[in-house]
């Protein structure tokens, strides 16, 4: 597995960015570790939440790029199964965020023919918010363009042990030989089974680690990590992490 890596800037990534007959490099799925909002906000010394609006703008823009770039699916991690443990306002700040955004947005997914997909818990959030996401899931079920698969209340650790369970219980209902289990079975179990297989995994804000996020997914994904913070994350940032992706020679162990 290639790690990429580049700094806001550089001369290696303004070189060439912009030049090439299919802007997705050949990438099918990418996700994003949208990181950064609130090191963004204090450098601005503005308040936290402010980070998270102006990181809602760069998910609304991302989207956009990555539909015109012909992308078939990309994956957000929005809100993760720990992020419970941050401050009870700031937890209250991303949900409204996230409620004002399925409001703002839902037309333009209809629209654009977005499909919108939910990995992770998110039955346990506000009654409210399960309600909205139910119909927004709904009303988009058709639209085959792009899919945009967002993270809410998720662990790629929860995700397996929902998956083991699954495939426990089909074990001891006789349904399935516990010898016979393959790796296409826990992938058809996992919350991504319609996403076609992760190409390119994305971490802003220079942190290098994938936080508990599509572990069984990205096993075979490129990954790329920038410093840029993820309010500041564009269509030429996204350009420079598929360009990446497009000159590595993926091997998958064979050689």
């Amino acid at each position: 597995m290639k790690l990429g890596r580049s700094k806001p800037g550089s001369e290696d990534q303004r070189d060439g960015a912009d030049e090439v007959a299919d802007p997705a490099y050949g990438a099918r799925h990418i996700a994003i570790i949208m990181d950064g909002n609130g090191r963004w906000a204090k450098r601005k010394h503005l308040p936290r939440a402010m980070g998270h609006k102006k990181g809602v703008e760069a998910v609304r823009q991302t989207v956009r790029d990555a539909g015109e770039m012909g992308l078939t699916a990309l994956t957000l991690y929005a809100f993760s199964s720990e992020n419970w443990n941050r401050p009870e306002d700031e937890v209250s700040d991303l949900m409204g965020l996230l409620r004002q955004y399925i409001q703002s947005d839902l037309n333009e997914f209809v629209e654009n023919g977005i499909k919108l997909k939910v990995i992770g818990n998110y039955q346990a959030l506000a009654p409210d918010i399960v309600a909205m996401i139910e119909n927004a899931l709904e009303k988009t079920s058709g639209n085959d363009k792009m899919t945009v698969a967002v993270a809410l209340n998720y662990g790629a650790q929860d995700e397996l042990l929902r998956v083991t369970k699954k495939l426990a219980q089909l074990a001891k209902d006789g349904v399935i030989e516990p010898n016979k289990i393959t790796n296409d079975h826990i992938s058809q179990a996992l919350d991504t089974a319609e996403l076609p297989p992760l190409d390119l995994l994305i971490r802003t804000s220079g942190e290098l680690r994938l936080s508990n996020f599509l572990l069984w997914q990205s096993a075979y994904s490129e990954l790329y990590f920038t410093d840029t913070l993820w309010p500041d994350f564009d269509k030429r940032e996204l350009k420079r992490a598929l360009k990446s992706f497009g000159e590595r020679d993926r091997r998958y162990g064979g050689r």
